[in-house]
């Protein structure tokens, strides 16, 4: 199968059978969505859900957060992964909203990426969640589901080779869901240790699963009145 046709494909299933895929974590405004993207750095969403309620509540806004100190800070988010850094990463970018943004978060990537804590896939993940860009970010899940599929190559050995496949590849509408496409199904189905192949509906359009059970061509869909040709 062609690369072209394989996204073509890939694609079009999920739009069938996902057309609503959007983000596990919770928040109400983009400063919200900001410190929950910043919590889950190797951490799960559930985790960062449980955490980040009396967060907001007690720092509702840049300039609240700016005046706390990540001592403070930490006593609220002590469960999830790093949080010391973490911390001090909330805090100071609190006060880089409040001092350079005029407390809102802004749309680019050069200028989220220049926020504590902030690195390309969280940038990455504001600007399609929030402001609806054509940005891909791309997490183990992503990196994972991508090279499985087929939808890139294995010299794509970084996030950022990745996302530039995919980026190139899926049509830019479709470039801010196909991001929880693929998280959600490396999340749910095409897991990293124990893949739920069975159940998956994309695997005859996959490359792992047909390279690694040897399927035929003409088992897969749409390719056995090529094969006959």
């Amino acid at each position: 199968m062609r690369k072209k046709e394989r996204y073509e494909k890939v694609i079009a299933w999920f739009r069938e059978n996902r057309p609503i895929a959007e983000t596990e974590l919770h928040y109400s405004n983009p400063y919200e969505l900001l410190i929950a993207v910043i919590l889950s750095a190797q951490c799960t969403d559930k985790r960062v859900n449980m955490v980040t309620p009396p967060l907001y509540r007690d720092f509702p806004t840049p300039e609240v957060l700016a005046a706390a100190t990540p001592e403070v800070v930490y006593e609220y988010i002590r469960s999830v992964s790093y949080p010391n850094n973490k911390a001090k990463h909330l805090v100071g970018m609190a006060q880089m909203l409040v001092k350079e943004f005029h407390g809102e978060v802004p749309d680019t990537l050069e200028q989220l990426v220049r926020l504590p804590g902030v690195g390309r896939k969280t940038a990455n993940v504001i600007q399609s969640v929030v402001f609806n860009k054509a940005a891909m970010a791309v997490d183990t899940h992503v990196f994972r589901v991508s090279h499985r599929l087929g939808l890139v190559s294995e010299k794509c050995t970084t996030p950022f080779s990745v996302e530039k496949e995919l980026v190139k590849h899926i049509p830019e509408e479709d470039i801010p869901i196909a991001h929880h496409w693929l998280i959600l199904h490396g999340r749910y189905v095409c897991q990293s240790r124990t893949p739920q192949c069975d159940e998956c509906g994309l695997k005859l359009m996959c490359k792992h699963y047909c390279q690694k059970y040897k399927v035929s061509r003409t088992d897969r869909p749409n390719e056995a009145g090529a094969a006959k040709k």
